[in-house]
């Protein structure tokens, strides 16, 4: 994470301070060229993805074959059942193993979360404020707390069953739309920089599986997706009041700027500094290295008087 976030901060223009507007991506936005994270996020996801496939698949295969249909579908935890069978005294420890498993993806939903929050607010699609950055941690800080706070509104609801199908529904759709994002870019901006590149066969495979599955949600369940798809419209109206709204009254803005202010001061957070900024801190600092420390006095004959 700590490479993702020095490859991908933004720029600190004096201008996006107080405002719902963020630092885009000009020339002093800074993408990411780390050689060692082009290097290790191909091999981690390489590594990762047969691993996990490996354990989910055998693991299923142990259930099946421990338990009986019925069984399965009659309980509420495959793999505490799955232990009280086979484990015997030490039964105890699926529950806490699935425990660990459940913190652990709850860990990286939170950084995953939170950067999507970040980028947005980065790109001027959020408040400005979630851009910002711990001034000693670099963390970003707003960003998470708008996570948490978001996430404790989603748990008002009484059933967890229909959250995560709502919840559920939406990131499957998004991230279908992410990936088709990448083929049009791949074929409207063929020329731009790509640090990492893959084959056009991996995407095109993923979209065919997204499409029957999606296709499928919406005939098992219509009444869920089309809630699922109307929490997602509710986004519209943000976009128009803080992003194509150019001409903004001026005590919206004003608010704007007191909650960015108290944010920072109740948060320690700055913007993060872009590359351009560094490099004109280093020529300020070479120039008054270079100025010599003391002046020489005016000479006296240039201060005389020609007779």
């Amino acid at each position: 994470m700590d490479q993702l976030l020095q490859c991908a901060v933004g720029h600190p223009g004096s201008r996006h301070l107080h405002s719902w507007e963020a630092p885009g991506p000009g020339p002093d936005h800074h993408h990411g060229s780390c050689t060692d994270l082009q290097r290790n996020l191909p091999r981690a996801i390489f590594i990762s993805i047969p691993l996990v496939t490996f354990v989910y698949v055998f693991a299923n295969v142990a259930y099946v074959t421990a338990m009986s249909p019925q069984e399965l579908l009659a309980s509420n935890a495959v793999a505490v059942t799955f232990g009280e069978k086979l484990l015997g005294v030490m039964v105890w420890i699926m529950p806490i193993s699935v425990a660990l498993s459940t913190f652990g993806g709850v860990n990286g939903s939170l950084f995953t979360s939170s950067r999507l929050f970040f980028a947005g607010a980065r790109e001027g699609h959020l408040p400005s404020v979630l851009a910002m950055i711990h001034v000693k941690r670099c963390t970003p800080i707003p960003a998470l707390l708008f996570t948490c706070i978001s996430t404790l509104l989603m748990l008002v609801t009484g059933d967890i069953y229909t959250l995560i199908n709502y919840v559920g529904f939406i990131n499957y759709l998004f991230y279908g739309v992410t990936v088709a994002g990448q083929i049009v870019l791949r074929w409207k901006k063929p020329d731009i920089n790509r640090p990492i590149k893959v084959n056009l066969l991996f995407p095109i495979v993923y979209l065919l599986f997204w499409a029957f599955l999606l296709v499928f949600s919406l005939w098992s369940e219509p009444v869920v997706c089309g809630i699922g798809l109307a929490i997602m419209l509710t986004g519209v109206p943000v976009y128009f009041l803080g992003v194509y709204w150019k001409h903004k009254p001026r005590c919206f803005n004003k608010f704007i700027e007191l909650l960015t202010l108290v944010s920072q001061k109740m948060c320690v957070v700055v913007y993060p500094k872009g590359d351009e900024d560094q490099k004109l801190e280093e020529r300020n600092q070479d120039v008054e290295q270079q100025q010599p420390i003391c002046h020489p006095p005016a000479s006296k004959d240039k201060d005389a008087v020609e007779p």
